[in-house]
């Protein structure tokens, strides 16, 4: 395993890093919390967990799991969050929390779900992010990271002014373009830098014909590809993968233990490709972002990347889980055509919004 300084932490954690969404069987608690063991005596150090996962069941995995972690011996790092708008919530959301988990504190407690910069600076009004900090202040959490879905422009800007430990962000060879530079920003500032759904969803790795060029190395394969060209970025600290099984925990093992940097000249030619393969899908720019009626084109698009690929997420769940936004705002769409102006990729915006409607209305 290899293990890179989270930030100025003084902590190492694995570059891959244990996603607590995936669960194949969330219903078993022993057998879900022996896959963190697992992937423990793998070389793994990172756990992430979050409230909503399974609906709270993910954290009580986690807290099951965590006793026989500490029994194994060595360093390991607990990361939830909380996406409350007010500060009593916020109190309320750590208290559960630590509770299913059976700890006195977090390791890495997340500003969850930033979808935007007014929905920042409406909870950074409510006095959120001041308690973060407070929280820190009790001992309750070690480091206050931000996890967040807004564009890479979108996260310079705010990281020009605001100060977290560590940055979670969506990345990977599907949606680069959208993030790059807030991923960039964020390395600059020596934070902890983790990536999340590095598999695009699932989409890379079930779609090996559309994607097949991401592999630089003969018999890569995908999964190996898509964390190889992440870990060739040195200012990523950790890849977070879904584990549902033993194999899924294995297979990224397995990928970091083949790991050989990709070079520049590498880096860049995938880059090119992957802008030149992509012109019949969305990679959320975000210069769709011009909607009268406030409609999030770019999440809606992003979506039907997804009903495209047929990748593990249905479009709606994408919709609902990762953007949280609701499928009636589609329904306020004046088909004025400026989302269709502004695309540097030229979609078809309003045909997909209604193929989207079609698909949304029969589920």
């Amino acid at each position: 395993m290899i293990y890179r300084e989270y930030g100025k932490t003084g902590k190492k954690i694995s570059v891959v890093g244990f996603g607590g969404m995936r669960f194949d069987l969330p219903n078993e608690t022993d057998a879900s919390a022996e896959l963190l063991l697992h992937a423990f005596n793998k070389g793994i150090n990172y756990f992430d967990t979050a409230p909503f996962y399974f609906k709270g069941k993910s954290e009580k995995i986690f807290g099951r799991a965590i006793p026989e972690l500490r029994k194994a011996g060595g360093d390991f790092y607990i990361s939830t969050k909380s996406m409350a708008k007010d500060v009593d919530s916020l109190r309320m959301d750590l208290e559960k929390s630590l509770e299913r988990l059976g700890i006195d504190k977090v390791d890495v407690y997340h500003v969850w779900c930033v979808l935007s910069p007014d929905d920042y600076s409406r909870r950074k009004a409510a006095g959120i992010i001041d308690e973060f900090w407070k929280i820190k202040e009790e001992g309750l959490t070690d480091h206050i990271s931000i996890s967040t879905h807004m564009s890479g422009v979108e996260i310079e800007n705010l990281l020009g002014t605001e100060v977290f430990e560590g940055i979670t962000a969506g990345y990977s060879a599907i949606n680069f373009p959208f993030r790059e530079s807030g991923i960039n920003a964020a390395a600059r500032r020596d934070m902890g830098v983790v990536i999340m759904n590095p598999l695009g969803g699932g989409s890379i790795v079930n779609n090996p014909d559309e994607f097949s060029f991401i592999k630089m190395r003969p018999r890569q394969s995908m999964v190996e590809a898509a964390l190889h060209f992440l870990l060739s970025n040195t200012g990523i600290t950790s890849a977070l993968v879904g584990f549902g099984n033993k194999d899924h925990i294995d297979e990224a093992v397995a990928a970091v233990d083949s790991f050989i940097p990709y070079t520049e000249a590498e880096t860049e030619r995938l880059k090119e490709k992957i802008q030149e393969d992509f012109q019949n899908m969305c990679t959320t720019c975000g210069y769709c972002n011009v909607c009268p009626e406030d409609i999030k084109v770019w999440a809606f698009m992003e979506s039907y990347n997804h009903l495209m690929l047929k990748s593990q997420y249905k479009a709606s769940d994408r919709i609902h889980w990762h953007w949280n936004v609701s499928p009636g705002e589609l329904d306020r769409c004046i088909s004025c055509g400026k989302c269709e102006e502004a695309c540097t990729q030229h979609l078809p915006i309003l045909e997909r919004f209604e193929k989207l409607r079609k698909n949304l209305n029969t589920k």
